[in-house]
């Protein structure tokens, strides 16, 4: 009891701390940055499921104080008036009645039974308390997944963006090439192309930018949210920097020695247009193994542990049933006053009593047999909780260290496509590489950035279901 004891107090100082926190921000202002924590507070804020399960705590504190209510007395009072009129052969009588009485009843002792259903009540609460844990443990993991997502979105847009700049640049150079002669009509028309192509998909990756939004205001449950920024967070920290393009003049070309024609002022490799997405970008490994996370979920998962209160609640109750052969002991004390026609009367009366209220045996017998099999259902639905548990923890952990282990392998495949690009794209400037190698090199460098992107997007997903799955946020 004591354990769970504290555990209720941790709960309910983890309620308040959230409620104080919940402070710092009320509402979206236009132009406002938020962090994913203020997302998260504004979700709980405005969840009608969070706010659901706020109530059954305070339904199953009330339940908590009529249990306790037992323990103190009850007041009664009573009155009346009878008027009695009796007519015979020889008189007429006529009665008038007045009467008036008071009383107090205690319990004195009920054998265990209000101890029983008081402990019974209290597990139910901190069973609601947990399921209020979950109902926000699962909000964040709502609120999270469509943070990250508009964070992807934002760094995809970023490549789109720089990928019409490349375009462009790459349009204006080949359009100088061939007023010159020194590409053939089809690189031109091919490169008008792909800078329609480099729009299009920008296009697109705004559309998917928007929706994200609307997918972050619906975890929020925010309606006609004004425009506003998020804020990196640590484990999805790209920094959106871009090199200046820098479209010098190409026209005029020069013939080296060895008969090779290139331009004045060659575009150094450098200058190719790119979002530094790795610079800086920082990752930290997990630091738990898949036992310490299975270990940290029995201890933190709300789920399990409103299912372990609700056993003890229900544990409770079959003590309580098995009391019910046992009378209840109270003590009365009163004050009596009538008065007719006749003579009046007053007094007080005290006196302690045993009584059970309709004691069916048959009916008893019955219903501890059914709490018996209640019990036993609860202690079944606790271990296929812990075994759901188990399995979810083991599935998003492998999932997590999966991609966990593809971050380094693809940041740097990044950089040896940024590298062949930066190469091909100098080839290319003096005239040693053609239009094709230099397009793939090019869509090789922006695959990988969106396939970088897609997998820190995953990462931060299966890190967030794998808290979820250990009941942290």
């Amino acid at each position: 009891m004591n354990k769970m004891m504290k555990k209720l107090y941790i709960i309910i100082f983890a309620i308040f701390l959230s409620t104080c926190e919940a402070l710092a921000i009320e509402e979206i202002t236009q132009g406002t940055t938020l962090t994913v924590n203020d997302c998260i507070e504004l979700a709980i804020k405005h969840s009608p499921e969070v706010q659901i399960y706020k109530e059954y705590i305070e339904l199953y504190n009330a339940r908590l104080g009529q249990s306790k209510a037992s323990y103190f007395p009850s007041i009664g009072a009573s009155g009346g008036y009878d008027f009695n009129n009796t007519e015979t052969k020889y008189r007429t009588t006529n009665n008038k009645n007045f009467s008036a009485s008071v009383y107090l009843n205690q319990l004195i002792y009920s054998f265990g039974k209000v101890f029983s259903q008081i402990k019974m009540q209290k597990f139910y609460k901190i069973a609601a308390q947990y399921d209020y844990e979950n109902s926000i443990l699962t909000t964040t993991n709502r609120v999270k997944s469509a943070y990250y997502g508009v964070l992807a979105a934002k760094a995809n847009l970023d490549i789109q963006k720089a990928n019409v700049m490349v375009n462009e640049r790459q349009y204006n150079r080949t359009k100088a090439f061939f007023d010159e002669g020194l590409v053939s009509k089809i690189d031109l028309v091919n490169q008008e192309v792909y800078l329609s192509d480099a729009k299009i998909s920008l296009v697109n990756a705004e559309n998917i930018y928007q929706n994200s939004i609307v997918q972050l205001n619906n975890a929020m449950y925010i309606t006609n949210a004004p425009e506003y920024q998020i804020e990196n967070t640590e484990t999805f920290n790209f920094k959106n920097n871009y090199a200046e393009i820098n479209l010098i003049n190409i026209a005029n070309t020069t013939t080296k020695e060895d008969g090779t024609i290139e331009p004045k002022d060659a575009v150094l490799t450098m200058q190719v247009e790119k979002t530094n997405i790795l610079e800086n970008y920082k990752f930290t490994k997990y630091p738990y193994t898949l036992e310490q996370s299975i270990e940290r979920a029995y201890k933190n998962r709300p789920d399990l542990l409103s299912m372990e209160a609700t056993k003890d609640a229900v544990n409770e109750a079959l003590k309580y049933t098995k009391k019910e052969y046992f009378p209840n002991l109270t003590g009365q004390v009163g004050y009596n006053w009538a008065n007719n026609t006749l003579y009046s009367t007053n007094g007080f009366n005290i006196g302690a009593y045993l009584s059970t209220s309709n004691l069916n045996i048959m009916e008893t017998k019955m219903r501890i047999k059914e709490s018996k099999s209640q019990l036993e259902i609860a202690k079944r639905n606790v271990d296929l909780v812990k075994q759901n548990v188990y399995f979810d923890v083991q599935s998003a952990y492998i999932n997590m260290i999966q991609l966990e282990k593809n971050i380094p392998l693809m940041q740097t495949k990044v950089k040896q496509t940024l590298e062949n690009y930066e190469l091909a794209d100098a080839r290319y400037e003096v005239g040693l590489g053609n239009f094709i190698e230099l397009q793939d090199a090019k869509e090789n460098y922006n695959n990988a950035q969106r396939d970088y992107v897609q997998n820190i997007y995953n990462y931060n997903v299966a890190l967030t279901n794998l808290q979820t799955a250990m009941g942290e946020k």
